[in-house]
């Protein structure tokens, strides 16, 4: 009789998976949600959304020059599909602006302000931290791997 997994504990599911790779793929979800869970917290208390935080992070690294909204779109960690609704609430809370490209006026280029660059920069010694502690016990080895597999995982998805 096989092994009891521990993602099948976790669920508390009585039936084995019918294969390895939906236990992967309900183990990964499981994990997503237990790593995602104290983030959302933390970012709560910054009054930001994960989503918000990371247009904010793909700005920052393109300064001073801004990025088109389908840029943003295409270096996103997890897809918006309003991006636009998004960056809207993003320039009310003062952390973005947006204008029309001088060469081409069907552009819009967004870009951080000094706002939000003043919140990212509060949230980047506790977001560090925060990753510490909930990774930093696997180790670099044992991260360098993860990393590894996680690349070969996605490298069979249809993107």
């Amino acid at each position: 009789m096989p092994k009891e997994s521990i993602v099948a504990r976790e669920i508390k599911q009585k039936k084995p998976f019918t294969s390895l790779e939906e236990e992967a793929y309900v183990a990964l979800l499981r994990t997503t949600d237990a790593l995602g869970f104290g983030a959302i917290e933390l970012f709560k208390d910054y009054g930001i959304s994960p989503t918000q935080y990371n247009v904010l992070r793909i700005l920052r690294g393109s300064e001073p020059c801004g990025r088109r909204c389908g840029e943003i779109a295409e270096r996103m960690v997890t897809r918006d599909p309003d991006i636009t609704r998004l960056l809207d609430r993003m320039e009310k809370s003062g952390w973005i602006t947006r204008k029309r490209d001088q060469g081409d006026r069907r552009v819009v280029v967004t870009k951080i302000t000094s706002k939000g660059l003043d919140l990212l920069k509060q949230m980047d010694r506790p977001l560090a931290e925060f990753h510490k502690r909930q990774l930093g016990h696997v180790g670099e080895q044992k991260l360098r791997k993860l990393l590894e597999l996680l690349n070969v995982a996605r490298s069979g998805c249809q993107e």
